[in-house]
């Protein structure tokens, strides 16, 4: 994928946010690591704000401890310097007008010490409800450089709105202040090595391009287990839930990079575009549709690797009679000439059997006549695609089994990118902040992107909303209801676990 430039021109990296957890697990690790590899400009200064009462030692402290955590490489003393030397914290409110003015004035202070130029990058690593807010306070009180030198970027992370009609509520206060070029809609499964790599396997390889279609493919199943709980997310589970937490961004990137056409160009646009029109072509599900085709689960109480765990009612912060779904599975199609009949399965859950992300292309039966009429069961070829926790490609093809006998089995070839000793993958977020720094919005979801996800997702979540399920419907541990089995048994097919 092609950057707008290569240039890490320096700039002011501000976190709204900067006492939460995600600073502390994800962003920090992230902008340590990319100073480690060189790839964080020299005057990029680190700007927080939170709160709580902190001074720069005492945050700097803190960070320390949170990279030595979470950070996936080792904490070097002279990178560790040349970094924290740069973090700054500036107490206040961001909700509240006392403390902009302050903050402007420090902003101006830095950008002048550190040469910026007027470069601003702001994350919004803040509960969604204050997004609308930050953004608000910042035009106001003409923190964001409208026209000026530098250039200013917003990053936002999901959920971008709870349905359509709120998302563009807040898109068009975003947008008001930072243009569509210069706003940042950030997916973590987007910097994932492997996602990224679903590209380069279908295009850079000649034996899966011209079989990507609806005439060698039988199916395709698009999986992300977990086998966590909600944990101590439950206020913000019981608002969003699996469907909208999970289905309407991240399990329908991965539909879209998995099913695009090829596009003209790597540039980013080309590559969004072709993104967009997956979206476009999604088969409207009526309720009926929706009836056979889209099945809710809720985790009830069992065991994971041996340890009891409580159901999703009993999590903190939930209703002791929540209707929440905490697992989707949904079969759709893709109404264009390339995957015409194709079925879509997705599916996804919290408390599941294991913790996997992965694509799973099944081919269809297309064996020669000679062992149609000699052999009753041959095992579909499967490429498989792990995006998480492990990364590489699975693909099983029919070998004939050593011996006098003529049988045929199943034979494996897996390439794992992450298991060798001493191969690290880059976080997500180090991969997506550089992007940011270097202006590359390939990896980020362009407004109608989320327009037409939210468009799809709605229609599902509309007609549930009047029916009572029967929660909880299947319990910590398992695969997840026997209703999304059913589903798929209808049609011959089973979910893979491979």
């Amino acid at each position: 994928m092609k950057r707008k430039n290569n240039e890490l021109e320096p700039c002011q990296i501000i976190i709204f946010g900067g006492t939460g957890d995600l600073t502390h697990r994800k962003l920090m690790p992230a902008l340590y690591n990319l100073q480690a590899q060189g790839l964080l400009p020299d005057n990029a200064p680190i700007i927080s704000i939170g709160r709580r009462d902190k001074n720069n030692e005492i945050y700097r402290d803190e960070i320390y401890h949170s990279i030595n955590k979470y950070s996936r490489n080792e904490v070097e003393d002279s990178v560790w310097s040349s970094l924290s030397s740069r973090i700054f914290y500036q107490r206040f409110d961001f909700r509240e007008d006392e403390g902009y003015s302050r903050f402007k004035n420090f902003l101006c202070q830095n950008q002048r010490e550190y040469q910026t130029g007027g470069n601003r990058i702001f994350y919004l690593a803040v509960a969604p409800e204050y997004f609308g807010i930050i953004v608000d306070k910042l035009k106001e009180f003409n923190i964001v450089n409208q026209g000026g030198s530098g250039w200013n970027r917003v990053v936002i992370e999901k959920p971008f709105g709870h349905d359509l009609d709120s998302a563009r509520k807040l898109n068009d206060k975003i947008t008001a202040v930072f243009n569509e070029e210069n706003t940042y809609r950030i997916d973590h499964y987007l910097g994932k090595e492997m996602l990224q790599n679903i590209m380069t396997i279908r295009f850079a390889n000649t034996i899966f391009e011209p079989v990507w279609n609806n005439r060698y493919i039988d199916n395709i199943q698009i999986v992300s287990s977990e086998s966590a709980g909600v944990g101590r997310r439950g206020g913000y589970y019981e608002q969003a839930g699996a469907l909208k937490d999970m289905v309407q961004n991240h399990m329908l990137q991965l539909l879209t990079l998995t099913a695009m056409e090829p596009p003209a160009t790597l540039d980013t646009e080309s590559i969004r575009d072709e993104k967009v029109k997956v979206l476009k072509a999604l088969l409207e599900m009526d309720t009926a549709d929706i009836r056979k085709f889209a099945v809710r689960g809720q985790y009830g109480p069992g065991k994971i690797k041996g340890r009891r765990v409580p159901g999703y009612r009993d999590e903190e912060r939930t209703d002791p009679d929540s209707k929440t779904e905490t697992f989707v599975a949904l079969k759709v199609y893709i109404n264009n000439i390339r995957w015409s009949g194709v079925p879509f399965y997705i599916k996804t859950g919290k408390r599941l059997q294991k913790k996997s992300t992965e694509v799973i292309i099944e081919f269809k039966d297309m064996l020669h006549p000679i062992y149609l009429k000699n052999f009753n069961s041959i095992n579909p070829n499967l490429l498989v695609i792990r995006i998480q926790p492990r990364e590489g490609v699975y693909f099983r093809f029919n070998t004939k089994k050593p011996g006098t006998r003529q049988t045929i089995i199943p034979v494996n070839m897996d390439f794992c990118q992450n298991c060798q000793i001493g191969q690290n993958s880059p976080e997500a977020y180090e991969r997506l902040l550089q992007d940011v720094i270097l202006g590359d919005q390939t990896l980020f979801t362009r407004w109608d992107e989320v327009e037409y996800s939210w468009s799809f997702i709605d229609k599902i979540a509309e007609a549930w909303q009047d029916n009572n399920p029967d929660f909880p419907n299947y319990h910590a541990g398992s695969q997840g209801p026997i209703a999304a089995e059913k589903m798929l048994q209808q049609e011959g097919h089973h979910w893979w676990n491979v």
